[in-house]
């Protein structure tokens, strides 16, 4: 497998047969992930879909022994699910508690560049709390926009169901095409996230339209 040369998948790997750890080492990648360190999401479950796929064909993969325990793809969706939303909910209420000093704190100002933390501000300010609809499909930006939307102070119910939404639709499905179809619907995938963001975008133009339509209406009432 070409997927066999990532340091995350070989590192992973060898807990083919410890489902258990390889349910925690989802836990603890995906926080350090949602926190900024170069630990890809995306990289992560790729790996745990990949093991799924290998613990399900057996003929391909023969286990250590007969029996052998193997990466359960639902509970390994569920819990990369739940790790994803509960990171991001964490970052999220760092942001609205110590407010926007911390977005532009020495640490993070050193990992963000610039021009980073300039396209956070701008699409919070243009798209709202559906911004982190967004974020949530841009790995570089998913920690600062996600403490711009605690910043903000974004309704909580809004943030999740939009993030939640967004985590649904990349989150599990990873997971579960990678452990029907193995590394050669990797191409696919990359193919399938385009196409949820140029959805995601034409979504958002469409509501900046209307809320520009109803701004326009109610000063031509007024007037």
């Amino acid at each position: 497998m070409e997927f066999a040369n990532e340091p995350i998948f070989q590192w992973i790997s060898q807990f083919a047969y410890e489902p258990g750890m390889v349910y925690a080492a989802i836990l603890g990648m995906m926080l350090l992930s949602s926190v900024g360190l170069p630990i890809p999401e995306e990289v992560t479950l790729v790996s745990v879909g990949v093991l799924a796929f290998m613990g399900s064909h057996p003929e391909h993969f023969p286990p250590p022994y007969p029996g052998a325990p193997v990466v359960n793809v639902h509970m390994a969706a569920f819990i990369a699910f739940s790790a994803v939303i509960c990171s991001d909910t964490l970052i999220y209420f760092i942001g609205r508690l110590f407010g926007r000093r911390l977005l532009y704190h020495p640490r993070i100002h050193k990992m963000f560049p610039e021009h980073m933390m300039r396209r956070v501000e701008e699409w919070t300010h243009k798209y709202g709390a559906y911004a982190c609809g967004i974020f949530r499909f841009t790995p570089g930006l998913r920690f600062p926009g996600h403490l711009a939307c605690g910043m903000l102070k974004y309704p909580v119910w809004k943030f999740l169901t939009i993030d939640g939404a967004a985590a649904l639709i990349s989150v599990p499905t990873q997971i579960y095409l990678l452990a029907h179809y193995g590394e050669p619907i990797l191409n696919k995938l990359r193919q399938f996230k385009m196409v949820v963001l140029v959805v995601l975008g034409l979504l958002l133009v469409y509501f900046l339209f209307r809320k520009v339509r109803q701004r326009m209406a109610a000063r031509h009432t007024g007037a």
